[in-house]
């Protein structure tokens, strides 16, 4: 079986939700089928990471998007009615080579990764070709509960955003053999949009074995937040967590540290950290393991969350319990949530995380070890996903 699958972020390096599941993705299948990659990348040192995912056997093909040209055309575009997700995702060369790869290599069953690629193949030359989309979360209610509390004009732009993502989903529905989302909450939210439409759960899961913490590594007082520090729901989480819990925990552990984790942060992220808070923003880190051994609670008080927080499982993996919002909670499997608190208010956010904090390291370890990971392998996780796209190639040769 040949299998084409479009992704909106080069799935190297595992450093980020999207990439992480697009690289699990990528493992589970080039053992099993012929796979090609054809992938966007946002800046030259992402693209540079093609040859990572070539020595795992697979074909890949890169396109870079034009930030300026398409952030201007989506300004541009503000009166039409497509979604602003699609107009930053164009990139020059990419539906030629499309068409290339379709003649010389034409391929059994397109899998199309998140909404942005999925528009791909309801165009010339996929249009008509066997479509598995994995949404992973429904982008378009992001959107509309990131609009609840966002302020004017970006309240607008969201809504917007919302209404012609809802719009999409719903067409890519009439069309996919399957949907696939992550968990229970994102098929309702989806069911609810396309109610005639093939949504299949596939869920996330977590590489257990490198997150474990070496011996010679203490932990100290510290909590710790990942996350991609530009994208608007972890800056809003981190800002939060900041100026509502953080004088509470301080007032009570003066010893305690925030550390901030993540690529790109924001003005207003960077700006948390000032002399004697506390509080420190690492900005691009090689490797967050080292961050997550040294610290004693994960912390993920994001307002607005959709599908698996994977910093949530990646944290327990690596043995610290965590303290999260019910969007966040809500979203884990049921084999996750004994390793987490769930608070919503600052006060109470600020009693949990110190309540953990005050348990001792073998005590906070074994909240940690009561989420039973070991049946969430990525290898579990995924297994399904061969034969679904085995049964989209075989639908459409039975209609065909």
């Amino acid at each position: 079986m040949r299998v084409l699958f479009l992704t909106h972020r080069l799935p190297y390096a595992p450093n980020r939700g999207d990439r992480i599941r697009a690289f699990h993705i990528v493992r589970a299948l080039a053992p099993r089928v012929q796979l090609e990659v054809v992938s966007l990348a946002h800046d030259e040192d992402e693209a540079a990471e093609a040859e990572r995912l070539r020595a795992l056997g697979v074909g890949v093909a890169v396109f870079q998007t034009p930030r300026l040209k398409n952030y201007a055309s989506a300004v541009v575009q503000l009166g039409g009615t497509r979604p602003l997700t699609h107009i930053l995702l164009d990139a020059p060369g990419l539906t030629p080579a499309l068409a290339r790869l379709v003649r010389e290599r034409p391929p059994d069953v397109v899998l199309a990764y998140c909404s942005g690629m999925a528009r791909f193949a309801l165009e010339s030359p996929l249009a008509g070709l066997p479509l598995v989309a994995d949404l992973v979360d429904v982008d378009s209610q992001k959107w509309a509960a990131l609009s609840r509390s966002a302020s004017w004009p970006k309240r607008w732009v969201y809504r917007r955003e919302a209404s012609y993502l809802e719009s999409f989903e719903r067409r890519i529905a009439r069309h996919a053999s399957a949907m696939l989302v992550v968990n229970e909450r994102e098929r309702e939210a989806l069911r609810r949009i396309a109610p005639a439409a093939n949504i299949r759960v596939v869920p996330n899961g977590v590489d257990l074995g490198p997150l474990a913490r070496p011996a010679s590594i203490a932990r100290e007082p510290r909590f710790v937040f990942c996350g991609v520090m530009n994208y608007a729901p972890n800056v809003d989480a981190a800002v939060w967590f900041s100026k509502n819990v953080w004088p509470a925990i301080r007032a009570q552990r003066p010893d305690a540290r925030f550390v901030v984790v993540g690529s790109n942060p924001t003005a207003s992220v960077q700006a948390l950290a000032s002399a004697g808070n506390g509080i420190e923003v690492t900005g691009t880190v090689a490797d967050v393991r080292p961050y997550l051994w040294q610290s004693a609670v994960a912390v993920a008080p994001l307002l607005t969350a959709r599908g698996v927080q994977n910093k949530v499982l990646e944290a327990i993996g690596a043995g610290l319990p965590a303290v999260v919002t019910s969007q966040v909670f809500e979203g884990l499997p049921a084999a996750v949530r004994p390793g987490c608190r769930e608070a919503d208010s600052a006060a109470a956010f600020a009693r949990e995380s110190l309540s953990l904090l005050e348990l001792s390291e073998k005590e906070r370890e074994a909240v940690a070890a009561s989420a039973d990971l070991a049946s969430l392998s990525w290898e579990a996780q995924l297994e399904p996903l061969h034969a679904l796209l085995a049964e989209a190639t075989a639908a459409c040769g039975a209609t065909g």
